[in-house]
């Protein structure tokens, strides 16, 4: 497998498209998200990624939304702070496009799903704007391919790595081939991680490659022994014993 640049970090994903129907501890208005990114990062995580929610606990990409979610995790924390720009949370590129226009507020940095229609011009338009880009490659699409291609890949901040196989006993084989996938990632530093059953093999993996990585109640519930986490900064504080203790075993 080719050797990619390494950026060493564990992101905080504090919420992504859940609700308080999955778990009470899911943060979801700007106060609660404000919170819980400030107990992620005195856990350790150096880095958050949040998900807007307006007040039906809907992602979206309104400055309305946006705005008090990033003022409020600002106060709290000095890191950076990205946002999702899934195209659940406004379907439509030429919509997605002008949401972006319309932002008051900056994030630091924004995820990309690069397989999503019209994600090459959201990740210019971010760019254009002073927005880094994280550059979304999920596995089992053809993101990889596309995202070879993209003349915008050296201009990514990183590349998201995103294991979608949420299988425990699949998710790193699912992972390496991904990798595999992504060659040299433009040059760009790559952060690795799983979802659902295959978070902590990914998280693991991310750890023995030396890999960024993430954790957070975005990407799982549980804890590698089963038990359901008390919140995101609990998720943090494990994953760093967990990729810690697999880089020392690399």
């Amino acid at each position: 497998m080719t050797t990619l640049p390494t950026e060493r970090f564990v992101q905080a994903c504090l919420n992504g498209r859940r609700s308080p129907a999955d778990s009470a501890t899911v943060p979801m208005s700007p106060e609660d998200m404000a919170r819980s990114a400030a107990e992620a990062v005195a856990a350790g995580a150096t880095s958050v990624h949040v998900h807007p929610k307006t007040p039906c606990g809907h992602d979206s990409l309104s400055p309305r939304v946006l705005a008090p979610v990033l003022e409020a995790v600002r106060a709290r924390v000095r890191v950076p702070v990205g946002v999702t720009t899934g195209a659940w949370a406004e379907p439509g590129p030429e919509a997605r496009l002008a949401r972006l226009r319309s932002w008051s507020v900056l994030p630091d940095f924004a995820s990309v799903n690069w397989h999503e229609p019209g994600a090459e011009a959201v990740a210019e338009e971010l760019l254009a704007i002073g927005v880094g880009v994280e550059a979304g490659i999920w596995s089992g699409t053809d993101a990889a391919t596309r995202f070879a291609a993209s003349p915008l890949g050296p201009r990514v901040l990183r590349v998201l790595a995103e294991v979608t196989d949420p299988d425990a006993a699949t998710a790193e084989a699912s992972a390496r081939a991904l990798l595999a996938e992504l060659g040299t990632a433009h040059g760009r530093p790559v952060l690795l991680h799983g979802e659902e059953g295959g978070t902590w093999p990914v998280l693991r993996l991310a750890g023995r490659l030396g890999l960024a990585t993430r954790i957070g109640l975005e990407d799982t519930l549980f804890l590698p022994d089963g038990r359901r986490a008390c919140g995101n900064a609990q998720l943090v504080a494990e994953g760093l014993v967990q990729y810690r203790a697999f880089q020392r075993s690399s």
